[in-house]
């Protein structure tokens, strides 16, 4: 005979598919411990008699929450809440920026099956323009253009993931350009990329909108008009989460015009269109190298970049690209163009913002006023602290089991820098998982703060 289930359902209100709301009713009971591990969850089509929807939204939802590693299935017995980490001792590790896992067995092995009997051979049987096949960047390009950003396919090139789509830009830039400025704490691979182009960085300081422009206008005016490149990401900074502000976008656009800078855009963040927040290319297309990519919005497996260089430099980034010599495969392009294509795409961007606020929420409510609040959906969190409490702190979350990035690497000046702090990675570990870590960081931080008094 069966368990009875212990929870009692109910589906919260709202405009989203009822197999989302499911979801989140059924997390926040797990996460909140109204539920056990172990315990028995409601059969399909019970729980969908009971709360008026299809058995194929109990299907999605239960599909959800088991990817996210809340609940598990048993074969021939039914769905049961996952048992947690607790005190087991794994290691865990918070220093990889990637989205959860989106896409189940299922839902390959149904993408698969479409394109054995739609894609093109000759998609595989040649090698594909430089810039990518105009098909694909029309399809990239309507995806951008949810986000705000029109472009013509004919300006996009697309690239194998956004590192080489930096690194196209940062190689262009490299020829007319000899300076090249950042944010104090930038991303490593753009960092690497920079000095590999012959441009090494010089990090600027900011606040809570991003890089101030008062430091910036400085360093251009002592170098003179004509010979800078900013690199930048405006939304949702990696590490510190600054997102800028309208009149910030504004201010930093006015002041590369008034210098003659070019500006390599990392936009790889952006998860939706809000025209209060323009990307800087809308506001300088002349000087703007934009890139983005498919890795932190919809899955790290894809490696799907974009870049869409100034009108002017587009023959020398599609010749940079070709040098550098990696393409895209041929599978990732026809499994971009069907999920775009069939809606799979933005349901699952969707669902990852979802996700993202529920992370943020989570991390939020165990850390409080030690993490910085994200203003924007992704999957990295920011705790400020001085440059030594940050120090000590990774090897003290190492004797927690949980990994997380040290500061060093996003200094664009090694020992010359205003702002410390540590960056979590919200994404990679199973929500359980993360709980459990997140606990665990709350102990050292009550730890580091006794010590001090």
């Amino acid at each position: 005979m069966r368990l009875h289930s212990p929870w009692h359902p109910h589906l919260p209100p709202g405009d989203t598919p009822p197999a989302e709301r499911l979801a989140d009713a059924l997390a926040g009971d797990i996460l909140g411990e109204k539920l056990d591990a172990g315990d028995r969850l409601p059969a399909h089509r019970d729980l969908a008699w009971r709360l008026g929807i299809g058995v194929g939204s109990v299907t999605r939802a239960y599909a959800m929450l088991e990817r996210r590693g809340l609940v598990r299935s048993v074969r021939g017995r039914g769905m049961f809440v996952a048992s947690r980490p607790g005190g087991s001792g794994q290691a865990i590790d918070l220093s990889a920026n990637m989205p959860p896992p989106m896409f189940g067995n299922r839902a390959l092995a149904r993408t698969l099956g479409r394109l054995a009997h739609t894609v093109d051979p000759a998609l595989f049987n040649v090698y594909p323009p430089i810039a990518g096949h105009i098909e694909h960047r029309r399809i990239m390009g309507h995806w951008l253009a949810e986000l705000g950003v029109d472009m013509p396919p004919d300006r996009l090139l697309l690239t194998s993931g956004a590192q080489q789509a930096l690194g196209v830009a940062a190689g262009v830039c490299s020829r007319v350009r000899t300076v090249a400025i950042t944010e104090e704490l930038a991303y490593p691979g753009m960092l690497s990329l920079l000095r590999q182009a012959g441009l090494s960085p010089h990090g600027l300081p900011m606040d809570r909108h991003g890089l101030l422009p008062g430091p910036l206008e400085r360093m251009l005016h002592a170098h003179g008009t004509g010979q800078c490149v900013l690199y930048v990401t405006p939304t949702m900074h990696n590490p510190t989460t600054a997102t800028m502000d309208h009149a910030r976008r504004h201010d930093i656009v006015r002041i590369c015009r008034a210098h003659d800078a070019l500006i390599i855009e990392d936009d790889v963040y952006d998860c939706a269109r809000d025209d209060r927040l323009p990307p800087l290319v809308i506001l300088a297309p002349d000087r703007t190298f934009y890139v983005n990519s498919l890795s932190k919005t919809l899955s790290p497996g894809l490696r799907i970049g974009t870049l869409a260089p100034p009108a002017r430099f587009m023959a020398a980034a599609a010749d940079a690209l070709l040098n550098s010599s990696l393409m895209i495969a041929p599978l990732s392009y026809a499994m971009m163009a069907q999920w775009m294509l069939d809606g799979t795409a933005t349901a699952v961007r969707r669902a990852l913002r979802g996700e993202a606020g529920r992370r943020r929420e989570l991390a939020l409510r165990i850390l409080g006023p030690d993490l910085t609040p994200p203003a924007y959906d992704a999957f990295h969190a920011w705790m400020p602290m001085s440059m030594e409490q940050a120090a000590d702190f990774v090897p003290a979350a190492a004797r927690e089991d949980v990994t997380v990035t040290p500061l060093l690497p996003f200094m664009a000046a090694p020992g010359i820098c205003t702002q410390g702090g540590i960056r979590l990675c919200l994404g990679p570990v199973a929500l359980p998982d993360l709980t459990e870590a997140l606990r665990r960081l709350r102990h050292v931080l009550d730890g580091m703060d006794n010590s001090v008094t």
